[in-house]
């Protein structure tokens, strides 16, 4: 079996996480004491393949005791946001030694995080993790929710990955990262923050989902026709992301796609790792008796720049790779395969032309809960800069001035690191701006244009 150990950090990360957790709970027929449910007038997915690969996510308790545990480690720097997941309908389930919080807190602080609050909690962290790992088969990799804008999620998150990455260099690291909005900023030195993370998150990290409370927040606005969101809508949306994204390593599929196949798929050059996602169906509660949800209609909607979850308009940008995710009891792989090729046709022009077939699909045969077709959407295309350009352009406009630094000095910070983070989010953007322009540049009718853009693409591979 191939396992995965997931881990949790700081609030965002929480609540994210136990709105995932409550979600394959249920899909998985799991109650909140953690035994399975054989009724099947609650438990409507009712079948062998519910528990057929419960052991990716789960552990049994006892053998044959059908009482399963998330193999899951929650980390905060405060015990708030822990406590309230303790206390939630499906607190239970999870196993109360791995949950681990300070009482201090992070301050919004990353250098707190990373350098002293979060450097003390560490190794604890770590014991949990390392734990979990000796008690699986064969662990595939880790998954990590954090956010980048406050202090534990981006500190400790970044430090635990750097971490996980010294120790287990072999093992996928994935993460669901959720990165700054542009209009909506609930910390100030967030760009700190969330630059600092960055600067982590290209070096040790395999697979970045990125994911922002703005981008959520319109897709509720306008494609749900909710008023006023709450975060409970905003991690409902986010739970059936991870959901459509981890449906192939839970259960078994026509297509099966795992964190591996998705990285050698969709990742071209090892830096360009950031993806944005997408679900559909996405309707209104009034218009959804008057839908007919096909494969079209999903790829339709996957494919639209309003359903993506970071605030980045793929318009922008052009598609180095994507994978489709279809769940339902009767998705043909014929229909899937025109539908990937007509938007190849279709939108060939958002797409980089040095890449052929570039669209990788997967189909499992178990739906998602309350619907019975879905599909999920990863992207990795050039337009995500958009976001590090953004946290750039605040970042250098405190730096220059030297506001706020003083809060990181003092945790024992060295200025340099900040020039180094900077540079690193600067290469990056750089290098997805190089690969944007990579085949127009070939197209072109010539001489040095035309080979520095075929020599760019070569000398990287």
């Amino acid at each position: 079996m191939r396992e995965i150990v997931h881990i949790q950090v700081g609030q965002c990360g929480n609540q994210i996480g136990a709105k995932f957790w409550e979600t394959i709970c249920v899909e998985h027929g799991i109650k909140p004491n953690g035994e399975y449910d054989t009724n099947p007038e609650t438990n409507s997915y009712k079948s062998d393949a519910q528990l057929d690969k419960i052991n990716v996510y789960f552990n049994e308790a006892q053998s044959g005791s059908r009482k399963y545990v998330p193999r899951a480690v929650l980390v905060d720097l405060e015990p708030g946001v822990v406590d309230t997941v303790r206390s939630s309908t499906y607190g239970g389930v999870f196993r109360p030694d791995n949950m681990i919080c300070g009482q201090a807190g992070a301050g919004n602080n990353w250098a707190k995080g990373y350098y002293t609050e979060g450097a003390e909690m560490v190794e604890e962290v770590l014991d949990a993790i390392r734990r979990e790992v000796e008690g699986c088969d064969q662990v595939q990799g880790f998954q990590v929710c954090h956010s980048l804008g406050g202090g534990t999620g981006s500190g400790l998150g970044t430090l635990l990955m750097t971490k996980i990455h010294e120790y287990y260099p072999d093992r996928v690291l994935c993460t669901f990262s959720v990165v700054p909005s542009p209009m909506v900023s609930e910390v100030v030195v967030e760009p700190y923050n969330a630059t600092l993370s960055a600067h982590q998150l290209v070096e040790n990290v395999d697979e970045v989902m990125c994911i922002d409370n703005e981008a959520l927040y319109n897709i509720c606005n306008r494609t749900l026709n909710l008023k006023e969101p709450t975060y409970t809508d905003l991690n409902g949306l986010v739970s059936q992301v991870m959901s459509g994204i981890t449906c192939s390593l839970r259960f078994p599929g026509q297509l099966n796609a795992d964190l591996r196949k998705l990285a050698v798929n969709l990742i071209p050059f090892p830096r360009l790792h950031f993806f944005l996602v997408g679900f559909a169906p996405l309707y209104s509660a009034k218009v959804k008796s008057y839908q007919n949800v096909s494969i079209h209609e999903l790829t339709q909607q996957l494919f639209n720049p309003r359903n993506m979850m970071a605030a980045s308009d793929t318009a922008n940008g052009k598609f180095l790779t994507a994978s489709v995710m279809f769940r339902g009891t009767s998705v043909s792989t014929k229909d899937v395969d025109d539908q990937m090729l007509l938007v190849q046709q279709k939108l060939a022009k958002q797409f980089v032309q040095w890449i052929p077939n570039n669209i990788k699909s997967s189909i499992c045969s178990i739906p998602h809960t309350g619907l019975p077709l879905s599909g999920t959407f990863i992207g990795n295309s050039t337009s995500i800069q958009e976001l590090f350009r953004r946290v750039q352009k605040q970042f250098s406009a405190m730096f220059k001035r030297k506001a706020f630094l003083h809060w990181y000095t003092d945790e024992g910070m060295e200025e340099v690191e900040f020039h180094e983070a900077e540079s690193n989010v600067t290469d990056l953007v750089e290098e997805y701006e190089q690969y944007a322009t990579a085949g127009t540049t070939e197209e072109g009718d010539g001489g040095a244009g035309e080979s520095t853009g075929g020599d760019d693409v070569t000398s990287d591979q």
